[in-house]
């Protein structure tokens, strides 16, 4: 009898097995295949030998070094900065009791809202044109200030626009996760603490927090291999030449070495995906483990 229900229980994983198999497992160790070939020539799907040539050039290569950078700015910045102002967004949603639904749905519309567009929408406020210096520079200038060029500029005012930008795209997720996980905190928490005089923060810090941590360290996991993935929301802003902008990221210059400029060399670009994958496996096992030890304090 044992038997027979652990065939039963195998036979219902096994197209979600199939599925993992052919879509996950089946092209990472293809792509690692790709990337230890050298001289890989794509039309007579011939190589010269096996080694870490691929990769050396890849870290040597100034575009993926620039992009590291990119990507890790992008990481340190939005994901931090993110989770804290949707936490402070979601406290104050859980603390109003009229038009609160309201107030939720108009958090969450930029969720809904295509990538692109909402891309396109941030690049004409800031971008300068023969006409404007956009609607943000107006802003700028009202108050004494000199115009920026945001877009095609220097590095730092193009960086914070776009650390700007994924803010604004990743906030609405983040605030209904954490919405939900406050209204699921238990009252009665609150109401013991209020009965014993507890200060606001002190039952933030002691109650609310180790309650919503293990939403929060989701959120972050999630955040970090999301930032990593990176790169529509750099083409709405800066066009498709994200080289000649210095705004690539590092899926952007495995796309470039695909299907770009300088494409046509899928074992370059293998190498750069499995150092991607190396990376985010790296953070994420380490979020893992901070968020067991402090789930376990």
């Amino acid at each position: 009898m044992h038997n027979k229900n652990n065939l039963k229980g195998w036979l219902y994983l096994l197209p979600a097995l199939v599925f993992v198999g052919v879509f996950m497992v089946y092209p990472l160790i293809d792509v690692m295949v790709y990337s230890v070939e050298e001289g890989y020539n794509f039309a007579s799907q011939s190589y010269n030998g096996v080694g870490l040539y691929n990769y050396s050039y890849v870290l040597h290569d100034p575009y993926f070094l620039q992009a590291i950078k990119n990507t890790f700015i992008l990481v340190m910045i939005t994901v931090p900065l993110s989770t804290t102002i949707a936490l402070l967004i979601s406290l104050a949603l859980n603390s109003i009791s009229k038009l609160k639904d309201l107030f939720q749905t108009i958090f969450f519309l930029p969720y809904v809202t295509n990538t692109l567009a909402v891309g396109l929408v941030f690049m004409i406020l800031f971008k300068k044109t023969a006409y404007s210096d956009g609607l943000i520079n107006m802003f700028v200038n009202l108050f004494g200030g000199r115009s920026i060029d945001f877009i095609t500029g220097s590095y730092s005012a193009k960086m914070f626009v776009m650390c700007l930008y994924t803010i604004w795209v990743v906030l609405p997720f983040k605030i209904l996760i954490l919405t939900s996980a406050l209204a699921s905190v238990p009252k009665v928490y609150y109401s013991a603490a209020e009965v014993d005089g507890t200060g606001s923060f002190r039952t933030f810090y002691k109650i609310t927090l180790p309650m919503i941590s293990p939403m929060i360290f989701y959120l972050v996991i999630t955040g970090f291999i999301g930032a990593f993935k990176a790169y529509s929301d750099e083409v709405a802003l800066f066009g498709t030449d994200l080289n000649s902008a210095g705004m690539n990221t590092i899926v952007g210059y495995i796309y470039d070495m695909l299907y770009g400029n300088s494409g046509g060399y899928p074992s370059f670009a293998s190498a750069a995906a499995i150092i991607l994958f190396a990376i985010v496996l790296t953070i994420t096992v380490i979020n893992l483990m901070v968020s067991r030890k402090v789930a376990v304090k």
